[in-house]
C-alpha cells in the first residue's frame, strides 16, 4: 500500500492532453505612432477629457448601478464556486454518519436462532469516512484548468461590459446634447419664421405680396414647428436610454456642457497593435481557448483508471453503553480501480468533442483580433473623416448664412421674389442641423477609438464598477 501511495504521488504530476500554447496570430507591429504615446492615451480616463462633470457623474452613476455589469458580477461569481467545487477533487473528502436502529430478527433463519433467544435488539452504528481519488492521470487537473481559465474568461467578460458601458453611456451623452442643440436651432428658427409670418401678413394686408408668397412663408413655418416635436420625442428617447443604462427608472438627465463646449479627447493619429492584447474581447476569448484545451486532456483522462481509497473508522454495538468502548471499534481500508474496456466510442466521442471545441476556440480567437484590428482601423480613420467633415459642415453654414442674409437683402429691394430667401433660410436651416449631427458624430468616432483599443482606463473604470469577491 505504501509503495502504491508513492507512486501515485510521482504520477500525478503527470497530466494527458496538450499543454496550452498561444496561436501564432499574423497581426501589424503598430499603426502609426510609438508604443509609448499611445500607451499613455489608452490608460487614460478619456471620458474626464470632455470637461463635464454632468457625464463625469453619468458615468460613474452607470458603473455602480448598470444591471448589465451586475449580471456580469454574477457570472464570475458562478464560475468561481465550479472552480473551487471542482479543485476540491484534489483532497480526500471527509464525512461522518451515525445509526441507531431497532431490529427483529428471524426465527427461522439462516442460521436459526437460538430456543430462548429474544430476537429484538438494538443496533448502534457511528463511522468517519473518508474518499480520497487519486488523479494519477491527471483529469482532475485539467478539469481545474478549464475551470480556472472560465473563471478567467468570465471576469475579461464583465471588464468588457464595462468597457462597452462606458463608452455607450457618453456616445448616449453627446447624442443627448446633439438633440438638445438642434432643438435650439428649431425652436430659434421657428421663432424667426413666425415673426417672418406676422410681418409678411401685414405686408399681404397692404398689397405688397401675394398670396402664393404669403404661403410659401407659412410653408416654412409650419416645417420648422414640426422639427420641434420630433426633436423632443428624440430627446425623451435619449433620456430613457441613458436611464436604463444608469440602473434606474425613465426620467429626466441631468446636463453639464453643451455640446459646442466638450472638449473632444486628445486621441493621437494612430496605436500599435499590442494595445489590442488588453482588449477584455480577446483576452476572453483566449482563456476560453485555453479552457477548451484543457478539456481536451480531460476527456483523454477517461481512456486510463482512476483510483480511489476509501476508509472508515468508528463503532458498532447493540448496546449503547457499549457503544464507544474499545470491543465496539471498527474499520475498513479499501483501494478500488475502476477503468473502461469496451465503450463503443463513447470516450472517442468524448475526445473528438473536445478537439473540435479547441479548433473551434482557436478560429473564434483569430476571429476576435481581425475584427478588433477592424474597428481600431475604422475608429482611427473615422476620427480623422468626421473632422474633416464636420469643418466642411461648418464652412457650409456659415456659407449659407451670408447667402440667406444677401437674398433677404436683395428681396427687400425688390431685386429677387421671396423663393430666394426661402430656399437659402430652408438650406440654412437643414445645414445648421447637419452640422450638429456631424459635430456629434466626430466626438462619438472619438469614443469609437478608445473603446477599440481597450487599454487601462477600463481598469480604472472597474475599479469604480467594483471588482466582484
Amino acid at each position: 500500500m505504501r509503495s502504491f501511495l508513492a507512486c501515485c504521488v510521482l504520477l500525478s504530476g503527470c497530466a494527458v492532453g496538450p499543454d496550452y500554447s498561444r496561436p501564432a496570430i499574423d497581426s501589424p507591429a503598430e499603426y502609426r505612432i510609438d508604443y509609448p504615446k499611445a500607451a499613455d492615451v489608452a490608460n487614460t480616463a478619456w471620458w474626464e477629457q470632455f470637461g463635464d462633470p454632468a457625464l463625469n457623474q453619468l458615468i460613474e452613476e452607470a458603473l455602480r448601478g448598470n444591471l448589465d455589469v451586475k449580471q456580469a458580477a454574477a457570472r464570475v461569481d458562478r464560475f468561481l464556486g465550479a472552480l473551487r467545487t471542482t479543485r476540491s477533487q484534489f483532497f480526500p473528502q471527509l464525512g461522518y454518519g451515525f445509526d441507531a436502529s431497532r431490529n427483529r430478527a428471524s426465527s427461522v433463519g439462516q442460521p436459526p436462532l437460538a430456543p430462548g433467544t429474544d430476537p429484538n435488539y438494538s443496533l448502534y452504528q457511528g463511522s468517519l469516512t473518508a474518499d480520497w481519488q487519486i488523479d494519477l492521470f491527471g483529469r482532475v487537473r485539467r478539469q481545474t484548468e478549464s475551470a480556472q481559465a472560465a473563471v478567467y474568461a468570465s471576469e475579461q467578460g464583465r471588464r468588457g461590459v464595462i468597457l462597452s458601458l462606458v463608452s455607450t453611456v457618453a456616445t448616449a451623452y453627446v447624442g443627448l446634447r446633439a438633440f438638445d442643440r438642434q432643438l435650439e436651432i428649431a425652436r430659434d428658427t421657428a421663432k424667426n419664421y413666425g415673426e417672418t409670418q406676422q410681418l409678411f401678413g401685414l405686408r399681404l394686408k397692404g398689397g405688397v405680396i401675394s398670396e402664393v408668397e404669403m404661403a410659401q412663408i407659412e410653408s416654412q413655418y409650419q416645417q420648422a414647428l414640426a422639427a420641434i416635436p420630433a426633436l423632443e420625442l428624440s430627446i425623451a428617447q435619449q433620456e430613457n436610454l441613458i436611464s436604463i443604462l444608469l440602473g434606474r427608472n425613465p426620467g429626466p438627465i441631468a446636463r453639464g456642457k453643451t455640446i459646442d463646449e466638450l472638449a473632444p479627447p486628445a486621441i493621437p493619429a494612430g496605436l500599435p497593435a499590442e494595445l489590442l492584447e488588453r482588449r477584455p474581447d480577446i483576452l476572453q476569448a483566449e482563456q476560453n481557448l485555453v479552457s477548451a484545451n484543457a478539456g481536451i486532456g480531460a476527456a483523454k483522462a477517461l481512456y486510463f483508471p482512476s483510483f480511489s481509497i476509501t476508509g472508515a473508522f468508528g463503532s458498532v454495538s447493540t448496546q449503547f453503553s457499549d457503544f464507544l468502548t474499545g470491543p465496539s471499534k471498527a474499520w475498513s481500508l479499501a483501494l478500488s480501480a475502476v477503468g473502461p474496456l469496451f465503450t463503443f466510442g463513447s470516450i472517442e466521442g468524448q475526445v473528438r468533442s473536445a478537439e473540435a471545441a479547441k479548433e473551434e476556440a482557436v478560429l473564434f480567437y483569430q476571429q476576435t483580433i481581425l475584427a478588433a484590428l477592424r474597428e481600431t482601423n475604422d475608429a482611427l480613420i473615422g476620427s480623422q473623416k468626421t473632422l474633416e467633415q464636420s469643418e466642411a459642415q461648418v464652412r457650409r453654414v456659415r456659407a449659407l448664412r451670408n447667402y440667406a442674409r444677401l437674398s433677404r437683402v436683395r428681396f427687400d429691394n425688390g431685386a429677387a421674389s421671396y423663393v430666394e430667401v426661402l430656399v437659402a433660410e430652408n438650406d440654412l436651416f437643414g445645414a445648421e442641423l447637419n452640422a450638429v449631427s456631424s459635430q456629434a458624430d466626430r466626438l462619438t468616432q472619438l469614443i469609437n477609438v478608445y473603446k477599440a483599443m481597450g487599454g487601462g482606463w477600463v481598469d480604472a473604470a472597474d475599479a469604480v464598477a467594483g471588482t466582484p469577491k
